[in-house]
């Protein structure tokens, strides 16, 4: 019969599922699934469960039938659902490959705007930067156009930026530690700026970056990227070039992304997984973190607290 893994994932610092396994214990006893082995990943905040997904009677159900019977049931409890492949059918559950945007995935921010801040142009900048993520507007045009208009701006804030400004979303360095040690490759790749993602992959540990090239001439900003946009289909060839350069199964890909411009990366992966993402990222991914930081990535792999490398919110 067809088996799933059910992932229930909540906030480090919002403990929530004690509260709900009695209720999703009810509902997938109502759906008449059998439950093959559960297991605590982290208490109070991970758990998941292999369950048949066609009942003892011969019925089927789909995953979003199930998925959404345990939304039902949980109320409006901030925990993230998902449903996976088991292990078994799957061949590979743990990751040897994971392919990551950096703005408001890796971290907590977006460069341009911040960028726009300091040119005091924010607003201006940061509505672009929506309707780019929202896939409103596409990547090329609106990111010349956004650049374009920081023309003038000395380069040294830059830095300041990094310095000041950036901040890791939590669970990134305890994502890339865990992964790391499990032999796993890490690769960010944005559609931001090698300036921020080459110290951004130095500061969380991955092992490359991909990005665009600031303009920079005379210590300012030429308000122009140097050579080709790097965007939403070069992050899935870069998945693809590193997999293959790796020998690695396509079966043990990632990748995390929270915009309209990683929809073909998180399509390429084995497992797509949209963090805190925008509508259209959010349906056509195999997995959301809504609620859940970045160690959710390895839980959604069967990663046990136990074997974390670093703490929950490490950050």
């Amino acid at each position: 019969m067809p088996e799933r893994i059910i992932s229930l994932i909540c906030n480090p610092n919002n403990p929530a599922l004690s509260d709900v396994r009695e209720k999703v214990d009810k509902t997938l006893r109502a759906l008449d699934l059998f439950v093959q082995h559960s297991r605590e990943l982290a208490d109070n905040v991970a758990w998941e469960a292999r369950v048949d997904t066609q009942t003892t009677q011969g019925n089927g159900y789909t995953d979003e039938q199930i998925r959404e019977a345990i939304i039902a049931a949980i109320g409006g409890a901030p925990i993230d659902v998902n449903l996976l492949p088991s292990d078994l059918s799957n061949g590979i559950r743990r990751k040897d490959l994971l392919v990551a945007d950096m703005d408001s995935t890796i971290i907590e921010q977006e460069c341009i705007d911040e960028i726009a801040d300091f040119a005091g142009i924010k607003s201006e900048v940061a509505d672009i930067t929506k309707r780019t993520m929202r896939g409103e507007l596409d990547l090329e045009t609106s990111l010349r156009k956004r650049v374009g208009l920081l023309k003038g701006l000395s380069s040294s804030v830059l830095q300041k930026i990094v310095d000041e400004r950036l901040t890791l979303t939590p669970g990134a360095q305890t994502l890339s530690a865990t992964m790391k040690a499990n032999g796993a490759r890490l690769v960010l790749a944005s559609s931001g700026f090698t300036f921020f993602t080459d110290r951004i992959a130095k500061k969380v540990g991955f092992h490359e970056a991909h990005s665009n090239t600031l303009g920079i001439a005379n210590d300012k900003l030429t308000g122009e990227i140097n050579g080709p946009i790097y965007g939403g289909a070069d992050k899935a060839r870069t998945l693809l070039s590193v997999r293959d350069a790796l020998s690695i199964a396509p079966e043990s890909t990632m990748a995390v992304g929270d915009g309209a411009n990683d929809l073909v990366m998180i399509a390429e992966a084995n497992t797509g997984v949209a963090f805190r993402a925008k509508p259209a990222v959010a349906k056509a991914a195999d997995c959301n973190i809504n609620h859940g930081d970045l160690t959710g990535l390895l839980f959604l792999q069967g990663y046990a607290l136990s074997e974390f490398h670093g703490a929950l919110n490490l950050e």
